[in-house]
Order: C-alpha cells, then sequence, then structure tokens
C-alpha cells in the first residue's frame, strides 16, 4: 500500500522561496508507484495543503491531517524541505515527536543546536573541531568596534547567528565597515557572531545516513567569484562548485573524518552539509546545515550523483530511514 509522503515547504525566513523550489523538487522526483506525495506550505499566515491545481486545503494543526472532498487524509511521514525556521531549528521536530510523525529530518535538539551557529560551534570545540575566532553581540549590546578588531582581526565576517543562505553575512575589511555590516546581521536575527577571516580552501562535505550507516559524499571545492560565498555566489551563478573537491589525499581524508565526527558527535539523522576552510593544512569547520538545498543544482544532490545515487534513491532512502 503506498505511503503518504507531507513534502513541507516554504517556512517562516528569507529563505522560504529557495524552500519551495527545494520541496517541488522532491515533489517531482518521488516515486509515484511508492508514494502519494502531498505539496503543504507552511507559512505564518496559513498551514495548507496545495494541489496540481495550485487549490489550497487548509491542514488541521491538532494531528497535521487534511480534509479533501469531506475524506481526512493523515500522512505516514514528514519529507522536511523547510530552510530556516521553523523547519531547521527544531521547532517542526518537536512537533511532529508530539505527534509520532516520523520526518526525514535530525531530531529537535539537533535542529535546534546546528541551527544555532555560536551554540553548535561551543559544544563541538571540546572535541578538538577547530574553528575561527569567534566574537557575539546581542541586539542592545554595546558595540566596541576596537574590542571587536582586537580579538578577530580585520578582514572579519559578521553573520547573523541564526539564518541561512548567507543572509546577514558581510565581510568587513576596516573598522568603518563594521557599522553597517553589523546592522545587516541584526535584519536577520537578534543575535550575532564576527568571525576571523580564514584565508584558504573553502569546502562542503555532505553526510547523510544511508541504508543504515554514515556516509559521507565526495566533497565539493567552493569557489566564489565574489569576495565571498554569498548569495549570489550561492544561487545566481557567481560560483564555482567543484565535486570531487581539488584536494590531496590527505586533506581529503582529515575533512571527511571531521565531518563524519562531527554528525556522529551530535547524534544526527537525516541529510547534513557541513562548510569547511583549510588554514595552514587544517579544516576549520563553518556551520553545519541539517536542510541543505535539494534542487538538482544544490550542492549535497551534486555529491550524491558523484558517488553514485540518483536523486529518486537519495530521497526514497531519506523516507526508508525515517520510517524504520
Amino acid at each position: 500500500m503506498k505511503k503518504n509522503i507531507a513534502i513541507i515547504m516554504g517556512g517562516y525566513s528569507s529563505e522560504y522561496q529557495i524552500s519551495l523550489t527545494s520541496g517541488n523538487v522532491v515533489y517531482e522526483t518521488l516515486d509515484p508507484s511508492k508514494y502519494n506525495a502531498y505539496r503543504i506550505h507552511i507559512f505564518k499566515e496559513k498551514w495548507v495543503y496545495v494541489d496540481a491545481n495550485n487549490t489550497e486545503f487548509p491542514i488541521d494543526k491538532n494531528d497535521f491531517s487534511v480534509t479533501i472532498d469531506h475524506k481526512k487524509i493523515s500522512f505516514d511521514c514528514v519529507f522536511n524541505a523547510i530552510h530556516g525556521s521553523p523547519g531547521e531549528d527544531g521547532y517542526m521536530q518537536g512537533y511532529f515527536k508530539l505527534l509520532g510523525i516520523p520526518h526525514t529530518s535530525c531530531d529537535m535538539y539537533q535542529a535546534s543546536i546546528t541551527f544555532n551557529k555560536r551554540d553548535c560551534l561551543s559544544v563541538l570545540k571540546p572535541y578538538g573541531i577547530k574553528t575561527a575566532v569567534s566574537y557575539f553581540l546581542n541586539l542592545g549590546d554595546v558595540i566596541n568596534e576596537d574590542a571587536i578588531i582586537e580579538q578577530v582581526g580585520l578582514p572579519c565576517f559578521v553573520k547573523a547567528n541564526k539564518a541561512g543562505s548567507s543572509f546577514g553575512v558581510s565581510k568587513a575589511h576596516k573598522k568603518e565597515d563594521l557599522q553597517k555590516a553589523i546592522e545587516t546581521a541584526f535584519k536577520e536575527d537578534d543575535e550575532i557572531i564576527i568571525e576571523s577571516f580564514l584565508d584558504g580552501t573553502e569546502v562542503s562535505v555532505g553526510v547523510i545516513t544511508y541504508k543504515g550507516e554514515t556516509k559521507v559524499l565526495p566533497i565539493t571545492e567552493i569557489v566564489s567569484e565574489n569576495d565571498f560565498f554569498d548569495y549570489e555566489a550561492k544561487y545566481l551563478g557567481k560560483s564555482q562548485e567543484i565535486t570531487p573537491a581539488r584536494l590531496t589525499p590527505k586533506e581529503e581524508a582529515k575533512v571527511s573524518s571531521i565531518a563524519k565526527k562531527v554528525y556522529e558527535v551530535l547524534k544526527m539523522k537525516g541529510f547534513s552539509r557541513s562548510e569547511y576552510i583549510f588554514k595552514n593544512g587544517e579544516p576549520h569547520l563553518l556551520e553545519v546545515n541539517t536542510i541543505p538545498g535539494l534542487t538538482r543544482a544544490s550542492i549535497l544532490p551534486q555529491q550524491a550523483a558523484a558517488a553514485g545515487i540518483t536523486l529518486v534513491d537519495l530521497f526514497d532512502n531519506a523516507i526508508q530511514e525515517a520510517l524504520k
């Protein structure tokens, strides 16, 4: 009997449009002989099922069901394709845990800790995971530019602490750039993280649970045409994404081992994609994404393809792992 799969997409953050694209790719890819796929749009003002004619049907939040033509439909599994809040920060994971509905993403704690860059890096440091030097600010804090520069140096990166897709990220080259960069970051979040600039090869490493085992996918090297891997570089073609990355065997083994360690230390499930920059031959962790982009051009699907895993297989495996 075919399983009913709710593909949740959209969300409450600046990433909602990218999420809709990811969700629609999942919808178009799932094997219709195995699954009844339902596109569920999650927005602050509405949770709705959207049918093939773009007709909307409200979701009953009491049990996450939908009624169509007087027939109530419940879901066997949720495929989480929401980038940002509330799909990547633990809220949806907690909700589905309470309802007892399996989902393809990691658990609530893992989602909330990885979505908070400051907390994630703090948790991983005792395990020997190297990171950039950082300085934290909360909205309303006194901004001491000299103290920031003394701590992290220049140039430095100013980032919204809980945001993805490079929203709220700026590179400050000189002291005069800091105020504007901080204002940009605070538009996305009330917490920011300022990090030292790491000059080296940037790579992205996909780690997934595949057929019951932790699997590190072929590594992608990021070469941005812009000053860094910003929104334009990620989504508007201003970068090269080279899979497999041009690393030495030693570098490849080192970053693969660290990425797997991060996944297992955090007790992750489902998809993950972590970003690293090599400094003096050592990979330094930038962040961990638990709902990475799933469009055909996205990094994780590229890596899966390089490993001989089709999109159909990648998405099917995610559902099968969730249903175990």
